[in-house]
């Protein structure tokens, strides 16, 4: 190698990358990334799956710590999930080890000694999540100046996977809560798929002026996709067991409970069928991850959680049941193909019902447009600054916090929200004995420790609720968790389904939540509780499009198209500029706005005030109501808040909803649950018109 640029790092990161990898070249965003990160400037790498982002950013920080001859925990390397951390572990391990430098892994599944170990003797480099840091700065046994007092840079794997929901809001604060314990703020580097608003991405994550962008924000261009219709899944798991046989094929699917029964599907049919997803047991996951990546003939089937970055090996083929909610999402999943020379990109969609087709034409129309939707953090995240507000006053430990100090640190971790407000909300955890105060100190109060004071505040750790499971367990072996719900109002055992085999409940143990199996055969059905997300409006105004028989920039197979056909002259009322109401015979009215769910969700509740009427992604069922005017809307959308039955709702599944003060919990449902703006730009921008069915 030969470039100027290369020349920056280290001579020992030089020859080992040369000799002892065998890397003739670095990759663009590679050498682009050494400049800003040697400079010890915070970035954001932007490269599509397998772009070679880990390497832009851990090369040129290796080359900083053997040339400023660091020592103790130098780096944190932190990712969304622990499958990814411990499918890096190996490949970090392997580069830092080249310079004498060590890696460690520290999440919920590694033992508390080697926890212990990591306490006494720190690596130079930590991969970590962020409910696992927090962890750290909560526990009474860690020495936080000790551990953390050497940081030069943290790592961030898969940033718009945490920006784009409340896990980044407790990231970035956990971040700042470290930097407390370091001299100078750590570096942050941002390793991310391509977004819409990288700028806006970045602003939020870095607190430095001197941030930059490294890689090309444009989405990658080409790719190889196709649509068809299979109209079930069952046709789903024909067509995957006679496609692309001989090869590699990764299988999509939204939900646990479809990857289960394809699976079953596809091991019935012959097909040779490994099984990925966050309810199997780590140790089933890996083993069946590995497994995979050293065959050719076989299936792995899987959710969203091999989207972000594991390695598993080669793949020919990207099979994508229905659709994923994103174009984001589809780029990510079309990135774990066409890696090797002469290859492709590819996705072909197998679509299981209408609604489905016109999702896969419409991220394949918008995808061909080059768009790329923004990432933007959830907006009055409040149950966060509640969450930090009660994890900053244990990290203060049994030397306590003043209560200046306290509300100026969860002000200062929060700049983007009201100081007000957040003095309101600190000030009804003392009001709620949530909190207490004591020579003017800050302490827990009897409320709060019986709401969160479990296994050492274990629920302060993360900022979501975790819905009750249970374990299955074979023998000794565990295989996973499963739903409650998959296992009563059965008549006779429960058959449930994990990792594609069929497993009969011959017991059950409520105390310590574990339900006791055995092999089995025939039709078996596993459950889980999860929230499904609303299509936004840009991609429901897509669908729109494909309806009105605008190109879908894709190839679509002649059952696709006899189906999108008919689907077409049932929505011939269409048009650009308006929105319909369509009125069945019955009196039955549906509004077509393809506004996106959160809009629609807005909508419905001011058509019929005080409830909710049903809405979905694209409609509003009226029940035979009249719409309001327009000016009608529009007076009631300037005023509108979510309905006394959302909040109590939706507060059921936030967790620390409990300590909000009323208004604050209000915005911080309507932040996720409704589009205001896009319900007032839908009512605003296009008329209303009204067809008989």
């Amino acid at each position: 190698m030969s470039d100027s640029t290369f020349d920056r790092l280290n001579p020992a990161v030089q020859y080992h990358v040369v000799n002892s990898l065998g890397w003739r070249s670095l990759r663009p965003t590679q050498l682009a990334a050494i400049g800003p990160i040697l400079e010890g400037r915070d970035a954001l790498i932007l490269a599509p799956t397998a772009g070679g982002k880990t390497e832009a950013a851990f090369i040129p920080v290796l080359s900083r710590m053997v040339s400023e001859r660091s020592s103790g925990l130098t780096v944190l390397y932190v990712c969304p999930i622990k499958a990814l951390l411990n499918n890096l572990e190996p490949r970090l391990a392997h580069y830092a080890g080249l310079v004498g430098r060590r890696v460690a892994v520290w999440h919920g599944d590694i033992s508390d000694s080697r926890k212990q170990e990591i306490r006494r003797d720190p690596p130079d480099v930590l991969l970590t999540t962020p409910e696992s840091l927090e962890g750290m700065l909560i526990s009474t046994r860690t020495d936080r100046q000790a551990l953390f007092g050497a940081l030069r840079t943290v790592i961030v794997d898969e940033l718009h996977a945490f920006a784009g929901d409340d896990r980044g809001w407790h990231l970035r604060a956990v971040l700042d809560r470290v930097a407390r314990y370091v001299d100078a703020p750590p570096q942050r580097i941002g390793l991310s798929a391509t977004v819409g608003n990288p700028e806006t991405l970045l602003k939020w994550f870095s607190r430095s002026a001197d941030a930059t962008i490294v890689g090309d924000p444009a989405p990658p261009k080409g790719g190889d996709l196709t649509v068809d219709f299979v109209g079930s899944l069952e046709g789903a798991a024909k067509v995957v067991s006679r496609l692309y046989r001989g090869d590699k094929r990764l299988v999509f699917c939204d939900s646990r409970s479809k990857v289960e029964e394809l699976a079953g599907q596809l091991v019935a049919a012959g097909v040779r069928t490994f099984v990925s997803h966050s309810s199997l047991s780590a140790a089933d996951r890996r083993a069946a991850e590995q497994a995979f990546a050293e065959e050719r003939d076989c299936v792995i089937v899987a959710t969203s959680t091999l989207e972000l970055g594991i390695d598993v090996g080669d793949l020919d083929h990207v099979i994508q049941i229905d659709a994923p909610g994103t174009v984001s999402s589809l780029l990510q999943r079309m990135g774990r193909t066409g890696r090797r020379p002469g290859s492709t990109r590819n996705c072909t969609f197998l679509a299981t019902d209408d609604e489905g087709l016109l999702l896969a034409l419409a991220l394949c129309r918008l995808l061909t447009e080059g768009y790329t939707e923004p990432i933007d953090a959830p907006a009055d995240p409040w149950h966060i600054v509640a969450q930090q507000a009660m994890a900053s006053v244990l990290e203060a430990g049994a030397e306590g916090i003043g209560l200046t100090e306290w509300r100026a640190r969860v002000a200062d971790q929060f700049p983007e929200l009201p100081a007000s407000d957040i003095h309101q909300l600190c000030q009804n955890l003392l009001d709620a004995d949530i909190l207490q105060l004591q020579d003017q100190l800050v302490g827990f109060g009897v409320t709060g420790e019986k709401l969160y004071g479990r296994r050492h505040f274990l629920d302060l750790c993360s900022s979501f609720t975790t819905p009750p499971v249970l374990r299955v367990r074979f023998g000794a072996r565990d295989l996973g968790f499963v739903d409650p719900v998959s296992v009563l109002g059965r008549e006779g055992p429960a058959v449930l389904s994990l990792a594609g085999r069929a497993w009969r409940v011959t017991s059950l143990d409520w105390r310590q939540r574990i339900a006791w199996v055995e092999p089995a055969s025939g039709e078996a059905k596993t459950r889980w509780q999860g929230t499904s997300r609303a299509l936004s409006g840009k991609v429901a105004a897509a669908m729109k499009q494909v309806l009105m028989k605008d190109p879908v920039g894709c190839k679509t197979s002649s059952r696709a198209d006899v189906r999108l056909e008919q689907l077409r002259e049932q929505f011939d009322f269409l048009t650009e500029d308006t929105t319909e109401i369509v009125v069945d015979e019955s009196g039955e009215a549906e509004w077509w706005t393809f506004a996106g769910g959160a809009a629609n969700a807005v909508l419905a509740s001011v058509v019929r005030p005080g409830t909710t009427a049903q809405s979905d992604d694209l409609s509003i069922r009226l029940a035979g109501e009249s719409v309001p005017s327009r000016d009608h809307l529009l007076i009631a959308l300037e005023t509108w808040t979510p309905s006394e039955v959302a909040v109590r709702s939706f507060s059921e599944e936030l967790k620390f909803a409990k300590c909000l003060p009323s208004n604050l919990l209000r915005s911080c449902v309507s932040a996720r649950l409704f589009d205001s703006a896009g319900a007032l730009r839908s009512v605003s921008t296009v008329p209303v018109v009204c067809h008989p069915g």
